[in-house]
């Protein structure tokens, strides 16, 4: 009996866990699946996204600028001891007297760079080295058509140019910027033609601003940047990450490597304008000669710090001569505004506007000293060679 009633009892539970079991095994089974978690995009997702958008959006406002310099040949050439030759005779004939044995000849010296349109109306802003001495210009679109184009005006100083066409359909017109606003850091994005590679994009970082004293061109502000820049380039726009143009890329370190410099659009903006208007740029200029202000020179004039910038010559009969300035002197203000260096100085007044009354704040002889300068008009000087 006792042997039974175990049994039974043993029966009994096995039941009661294999209904619970069910029931458990139906619980889980009919419960419903928490929601998937939908996948995040990976920040280079993000990334890669800018810089294709800015690629299709900025491409099709760069062109490529062709040139042509027609150099002619004066005077009969001789061939020289071969001339009796039939296939040097062919030669010398096709590449140095082509249709004109022996009475000189013309060449026809082409050359390419990248320009980047700022208008509907045609015009094309890119580099003054790109089209210097160009007999002919040619302005290649992103759809390679091609337009004859024409130089509207050239600054040797900033090393700019502005080429116009005749467009027969709207263009794409890239968006100007604020180079003023750029950190060291952001993304850097370079659009041009380099050894006339089309439209070839390249990505880098802004590696500094300021940069001057690079020997380029005679008012120098220059960013420097890693993207990648050959010759081809010049003329073509540096790009920030929202499209707009923050600079032209105008020169490369031949000895180094991932070193480009591009002018500021800021600084491109107030050159375009008058180039635009009357074909040449007006500065203002005081007629000093300055050198800049080192700390050892700072403390033997009684300057609170380096910035600045010493008056090294003063010529005859210029604004500053008239105003009072002395060779020495150290200007330490300009219109108000703390002068850095000499380049910076340089700067401000071809900013100014011709004709205007300026307010210079100097040291000399350790004592402070406020002159009211009236600003000219620069003489046009030559360029630095590039």
């Amino acid at each position: 009996m006792r042997t039974l009633t175990v049994r039974a009892l043993m029966i009994v539970a096995t039941v009661v866990v294999s209904g619970a079991g069910g029931f458990a095994l139906r619980g889980l089974l009919t419960t419903p699946l928490p929601p998937a978690v939908p996948t995040m995009p990976l920040p280079v997702d993000g990334l890669q996204t800018a810089f294709v958008g800015v690629a299709q959006r900025v491409r099709p406002a760069v062109v490529n600028v062709g040139t042509v310099q027609i150099a002619r040949r004066l005077g009969p050439q001789n061939p020289g001891l071969f001339s009796d030759d039939p296939a040097f005779r062919q030669f010398f004939e096709r590449f140095f007297a082509p249709g004109r044995p022996g009475t000189g000849g013309e060449f026809r010296l082409p050359s390419l760079g990248s320009g980047v349109i700022i208008d509907k109306r045609g015009d094309v802003l890119t580099n003054f080295h790109v089209v210097k001495g160009a007999d002919q210009v040619t302005v290649r679109l992103s759809s390679k058509r091609e337009y004859p184009g024409r130089i509207v005006g050239t600054d040797t100083k900033t090393d700019l140019a502005v080429v116009r066409f005749e467009p027969d359909s709207d263009l794409a017109v890239a968006t100007l910027g604020d180079s003023d606003a750029l950190r060291v850091g952001e993304w850097a994005i370079a659009i041009g033609n380099p050894f006339g590679l089309d439209q070839t994009v390249t990505v880098g970082v802004i590696s500094a601003t300021g940069r001057s004293d690079v020997g380029i061109a005679a008012y120098e502000n220059f960013i420097q940047t890693d993207a990648s820049i050959n010759p081809g380039n010049s003329g073509g726009p540096l790009v920030n990450l929202r499209g707009e143009v923050v600079g032209i890329n105008t020169a490369i370190v031949a000895s180094g490597q991932g070193i480009g410099f591009a002018i500021p659009v800021n600084m491109v903006k107030r050159v375009i304008a008058q180039l635009v208007e009357r074909g040449r740029v007006t500065r203002g200029w005081l007629g000093v000669s300055v050198q800049p202000l080192t700390e050892d020179l700072a403390r033997s004039l009684g300057a609170p710090s380096d910035r600045g910038a010493i008056v090294g010559r003063v010529y005859p009969g210029s604004p500053a001569a008239t105003g009072g300035l002395a060779q020495s002197d150290v200007i330490v203000t300009y219109d108000g505004k703390p002068v850095s260096d000499y380049h910076h100085l340089q700067r401000l007044v071809a900013e100014t506007d011709i004709g205007r009354r300026v307010s210079v704040e100097i040291i000399r002889h350790r004592a402070k000293q406020r002159l009211e300068l009236r600003v000219a008009e620069a003489p046009d000087l030559p360029a630095p060679a590039r």
